[in-house]
């Protein structure tokens, strides 16, 4: 797709963490280059401010899921019953890690974590992980790339792929449907890990299976009756947390197209040209939501404005298909 030179100037004048991706992402830019702008994100912005508010002892915030000390005065959100906190371990090292912070530059986190951090769940050690898919799949892509063994928690997503091909949070309390969601940061999570420990045969036969489960449902419809599986699925937003969308979706299987080596599916097509039709007439996609709960620091504007990092998402995914 056509992108004009003022939405890439616009793109470029970002944080490093998200400049350094437009520059390998759209822009193809020599490794060199973008590799530069990737060393900055953990001496500049976003990254810099994150790691700065890492707990003496590994954590975030005191907590593994949810925070356990007092919380900052400053925090964006603060006081906000409407949704949970973002502010513990597995959020933050989320964040590190899709920013492209260079996790030699977390020293000992991922032994600390093992020693001190344990799951709200049950008490459970935090590298073992716990029994929701989508905290597992942070997780997993957490702990490989601070080079910790997660293999464990690779298998916990093999021993639980529901009959259908995906994966439910709700299989604890009997669900034997999978869900968008779940299916999505498991696939996610899942090509993470293969991606920073190497392939492996037993999990890429689990994506694949669970890629077509949202695949035959042509990544957003209903296959009992075709209908919109539900208007989140159109809806836009960064960080997305934990919520699916066709963007988040397509940027996956893109993301798998590449490591697998193999062409993209005809069914993405009708979900990549909705994505093209929400483009305003900049060329640009508006951040459609806000996510409810506390937050260290705003990563992105408020909603209904023009967003860099849903426009950049857009724009990966949908070039890449128009490839």
């Amino acid at each position: 797709m056509e992108i004009s030179q003022e939405t890439l100037d616009w793109l470029l004048d970002s944080d490093p963490a998200l400049q350094w991706q437009v520059e390998r992402d759209i822009l193809a830019l020599p490794e060199e280059k973008w590799m530069a702008t990737r060393m900055r994100t953990g001496s500049e912005g976003f990254g810099s401010r994150m790691l700065a508010l890492q707990d003496p002892d590994g954590q975030w915030a005191g907590g593994a899921f949810f925070p356990k000390v007092p919380q900052h005065s400053d925090l964006v959100g603060e006081g906000d019953n409407q949704g949970q906190p973002f502010t513990a371990t597995t959020w933050s090292l989320k964040h590190l890690r899709e920013w492209g912070v260079n996790p030699e530059l977390l020293g000992k986190t991922a032994a600390q974590l093992e020693a001190s951090c344990r799951w709200e769940y049950q008490d459970l050690p935090f590298w073992d992980g716990e029994v929701d898919c989508c905290i597992n799949s942070y997780t997993l892509a957490s702990g490989a790339w601070l080079k910790h063994d997660v293999s464990g928690i690779a298998n916990w997503f093999i021993e639980h792929q529901l009959k259908d091909g995906g994966w439910n949070c709700e299989w604890v309390e009997g669900s034997t449907k999978s869900s968008f969601h779940s299916t999505l940061n498991s696939l996610i999570g899942l090509l993470e890990y293969e991606k920073l420990t190497g392939k492996d045969t037993s999990i890429r036969d689990a994506r694949k299976r669970a890629e077509e489960y949202l695949l035959e449902r042509k990544l957003m419809f209903k296959l009992s009756n075709g209908e919109l599986v539900g208007e989140w699925a159109t809806q836009f937003t960064y960080p997305p947390r934990w919520r699916y969308s066709i963007l988040r979706a397509l940027n996956y299987f893109r993301d798998a197209s590449q490591f697998d080596s193999a062409p993209p599916d005809v069914r993405l097509a009708e979900s990549a040209s909705l994505v093209k039709s929400l483009a305003n007439e900049r060329g640009r996609w508006v951040n459609q939501f806000s996510e409810k709960g506390e937050v260290w620091f705003d990563t992105e504007v408020s909603e209904g404005e023009e967003s860099k990092w849903v426009t950049f998402s857009a724009i990966r995914a949908v070039s890449w298909l128009d490839n």
